[in-house]
């Protein structure tokens, strides 16, 4: 077929279809070969929230949206160039996300009578029922292809259809100039103990690559060139794994073994998954009974000497709370990383969400400040996993750390580090000391108390719920618990002197300042290059440090005309910026969809503020 290769800067593709049809395989494998030809990538896989959806409704579809481009890519995009929608359901509940020049390829093996009734159309062409009969329509019974392309397979046939995940991967890999190997090594990897499957999965994806080239699937094919990126090696890597792997390099800076008790919850899990391959490391996991038990199994090694993780996502922080402040009180090192979801309650598991915040900063009884922390994409996951450790174990104290479905979930490259870049993680560990030991007297500077593990001779002492004297006898004096609350209170606040400041994008003195935190970061971003380069006065101010924030904040915030908090919750840091700084005013961007923002909606509100 004579065609042309068009070289474009990026393009989106989205994968729907129903929880079984693969689309987070298809989309991962996708986004795999473009990291691997280096192009910059951002991913948005969108799970459905019912665990088991009836098949073929809108409830059961399962997404996976892939952004990749030629230079550095900060979000998953947010209207689609190519749209793959595997039956009726997913082709109505993505047909939005279409860009008016899209290609929208769907399985016609699918859109039967009972399909189309199922996701609710009421005609019998979804395209002009949708609007989208413009698009360029690849209706193609990819269903069928399958068959005929593995019915020498010797597969039964649900294994064969279980396929067409392969054959509309290939079709993809074809239109956007994608080369085979890297899939083919990935399946030989993946069927290493069932040989059998290797060659049918291949010949699939083979014949998906031909059968778009012999219709000619696009009168021309695409090419994202490489991004640009600072030389070293390079992987795709999910915020999950990225958490694990800052907690492991922080047991490695400290010297110290990491314990991780954890109870499995959506989306946090992973990191409890990723955590226990690595005993090799020196980790140690237990998947325990609750919540409860999870950080209790913790606090209980960091008492014993090790560094404590426990990892959650919003229902189970509040089951966490009693114990955190028992973490507080015996000001032991313990990282809780909470993954954030939609809430109350049990919430939409599976979708994202900032709402844990006020919970992150207040959610405990007594007068228990905690140090916050939030990462702000899926490779800086492991910078911030890595440093909660560090502040953890340096300080003598809880840290939780905030991420998010969407970065959990979420991946992009990641440029492998060096561990001599990071620094050393030096705990106050102490095996001896002169005259009876004190586990409650501080460092005069820091606040910070000295760490003996239990059983060392001549370091016996005793740490718990109840308010103790410096030299750790159970003490009731009133005077005595304020005092020791101020302490507490005051070693938070001095890790300001230890977190790095707020580094303004943009003109420091922009009209507009859009203010973030967390996974809002890459959609923050690309608004603000937006809308620089349409010539308005615009920066950004993203805070990773919350409590305590970092000591430039209130000269950050001074000079702007607006200062726009922008949060996928409603309200909660724009409110806690006013208690903490009420000399500035702020205006409000919210959203409470289980979704991240869109560029576009960033873009729309700065517009209410700027010329």
């Amino acid at each position: 077929m004579q065609h042309k290769v068009i070289d474009v800067k990026d393009v989106v593709i989205r994968f729907a279809g129903d929880s079984g049809d693969g689309m987070q395989l298809t989309g991962t494998l996708f986004a795999d070969s473009s990291a691997l030809d280096g192009n910059g990538i951002s991913t948005f896989p969108d799970y459905p929230a019912e665990i088991r959806a009836p098949q073929g409704t809108i409830s059961g579809v399962s997404g996976f949206q892939v952004h990749i481009g030629s230079e550095a890519v900060n979000t998953p995009g947010d209207f689609c160039d190519v749209l793959v929608a595997m039956n009726p359901a997913a082709l109505k509940a993505n047909a939005k996300w279409a860009k008016p020049t899209a290609t929208i390829i769907v399985d016609t093996d699918s859109f039967d009578d009972t399909n189309m009734a199922k996701a609710g159309f009421k005609t019998d062409n979804p395209f002009t029922e949708l609007g989208v009969e413009d698009r360029t329509l690849l209706v193609c019974p990819i269903t069928t292809l399958t068959k005929e392309s593995l019915k020498d397979s010797g597969m039964d046939n649900k294994s064969i259809v279980r396929c067409k995940n392969m054959f509309t991967l290939g079709m993809c890999f074809f239109i956007f100039n994608k080369e085979l190997d890297n899939t083919y090594a990935y399946l030989e990897k993946k069927f290493k103990k069932k040989p059998e499957l290797i060659e049918p999965n291949k010949k699939v994806l083979f014949d998906g690559f031909n059968y778009a080239a012999n219709i000619q699937a696009a009168p021309n094919t695409y090419h994202v060139a490489p991004a640009k990126k600072e030389k070293g090696t390079y992987r795709n890597i999910n915020g999950n794994q990225a958490t694990a792997w800052g907690l492991l390099a922080a047991s490695e800076k400290s010297g110290i073994p990491l314990f991780c008790g954890s109870y499995p919850i959506t989306p946090a899990t992973a990191i409890l998954e990723e955590l226990a391959l690595h005993k090799s490391l020196g980790a140690k996991t237990l998947q325990c009974e609750d919540e409860i038990a999870g950080i209790c199994t913790a606090i209980g090694a960091a008492y014993a000497g090790n560094f404590a993780v426990t990892t959650t996502s919003g229902p189970g922080l509040s089951l966490k709370s009693e114990a955190l402040g028992l973490a507080m009180i015996a000001e032991l090192p313990l990282v809780l990383v909470d993954v954030q979801r939609s809430g109350p309650s049990t919430g939409i598991p599976t979708k994202t969400e900032q709402t844990d915040l006020n919970q992150a900063l207040y959610g405990r009884n007594g007068e228990c400040p905690i140090m916050v922390m939030a990462a702000h994409s899926p490779s800086d996951c492991f910078e911030k996993a890595f440093y909660a450790g560090k502040f953890a174990l340096e300080h003598m104290m809880p840290v939780i750390l905030l991420t998010e479905g969407f970065l959990g979930n979420g991946s992009e490259p990641w440029r492998i580090p060096s561990m001599k870049d990071y620094p050393e993680i030096k705990a106050p560990r102490i095996t001896s000391c002169d005259g009876p030991f004190k586990p409650f007297e501080r460092d005069p500077q820091t606040y910070v108390r000295r760490w003996a593990v239990p059983g060392t001779k001549g370091l016996e002492h005793r740490v718990g719920g109840l308010e103790k004297a410096p030299a750790g006898n159970i003490s009731s004096d009133p005077e005595n618990h304020e005092m020791m609350v101020a302490a507490r209170a005051k070693k938070v606040a001095l890790t300001a002197n230890d977190i790095p400041e707020i580094k303004v994008i943009g003109d420091p003195k922009a009209e507009l300042l859009l203010v973030g935190w967390g996974g809002t970061f890459g959609h923050l971003l690309a608004a603000q290059e937006q809308l620089v380069s349409e010539g308005r006065s615009v920066a950004l101010a993203h805070i990773d440090y919350i409590n305590p924030l970092p000591k430039n904040t209130a000269e950050v915030l001074a000079g702007h005309k607006t200062i726009l908090v922008c949060e996928l919750n409603s309200g909660q840091f724009a409110d806690y910026l006013r208690a903490k700084l009420p000399q500035y005013k702020y205006e409000q961007l919210n959203k409470v969809q289980g979704q991240p923002f869109i560029v576009k909606d960033i873009v729309d509100a700065a517009y209410k503020f700027i010329k």
